[in-house]
């Protein structure tokens, strides 16, 4: 579903907003998830073809988690809103990736935007607070958990004061009225829906993300690309 088009009637962009959200929040089946993980790995190969304008190197690799969010609705006339499902996954300690973890993004906020748009979401988690985050059922962003529109370009500095500040590092795909993302005030919730969909049992985001839960066929398309992107970064790294 990629909506990008501008809404001028502020009733009608509402209606779309909440259409948006309800078809989101539908009941997912395997199938639904599959092509979720799908499209997440897309959205990384996508990202990874545009190497003067992706995620840095150094942030690829640090990160100790990736979570894809590969359509997230947002839209709305004055007060916005945001819905979309994702997938994460953590690094094991041996080095390996966990199985993916499956939550929700939702929230609203106030500005001058008109219209719906799909956007692609890719959040870096960057340390072991935002990890904790990411384990649990549910948390805010802004609120528990700080995050900030990550830099740009695979030879960004690493000097600049994300290190220190952000838990998470967010970046935004987009071809419509919005620049950017913004998600202050955002919640991410534990999809349990999708997991059940998936494994067939609701296991928990950390039963998933530190190793527990075996690895499913159609998430290695999506894991692969997440090593590859690490890959990708570590020789550039290596090359400098």
């Amino acid at each position: 579903m990629k909506i990008s088009r501008i809404i001028y009637l502020p009733a009608f962009a509402s209606l779309l907003v909440l259409a948006a959200s309800t078809f989101a929040w539908a009941a997912q089946t395997k199938t639904d998830v599959e092509e979720r993980l799908q499209d997440a790995a897309k959205t990384l190969h996508e990202i990874e073809a545009a190497p003067d304008k992706g995620i840095p190197d150094d942030i690829f690799k640090g990160a100790k988690c990736v979570a894809v969010v590969p359509s997230m609705i947002k839209g709305g006339f004055i007060l916005g809103g945001r819905h979309g499902r994702g997938v994460a996954t953590c690094k094991l300690p041996n080095g390996s990736w966990s199985a993916p973890a499956f939550f929700t993004i939702s929230g609203g906020s106030w500005g001058a935007q008109i219209g719906v748009e799909d956007v692609q979401l890719v959040m870096m988690i960057m340390n072991e607070e935002g990890m904790r985050h990411l384990l649990s059922d549910k948390f805010q962003i802004g609120g528990s958990a700080s995050a900030s529109a990550g830099p740009i370009g695979r030879q960004a500095s690493a000097a600049t004061g994300w290190k220190l500040n952000s838990d998470i590092l967010t970046y935004s795909r987009a071809h419509g009225l919005f620049a950017g993302v913004d998600l202050g005030g955002s919640e991410i919730e534990r999809d349990g829906d999708s997991t059940k969909a998936m494994y067939g049992t609701d296991y928990t985001s950390t039963q998933i993300l530190d190793g527990k839960v075996k690895m499913p066929a159609a998430a290695r398309p999506f894991i692969a690309a997440v090593e590859r992107s690490k890959e990708g970064s570590t020789v550039a790294t290596n090359k400098k």
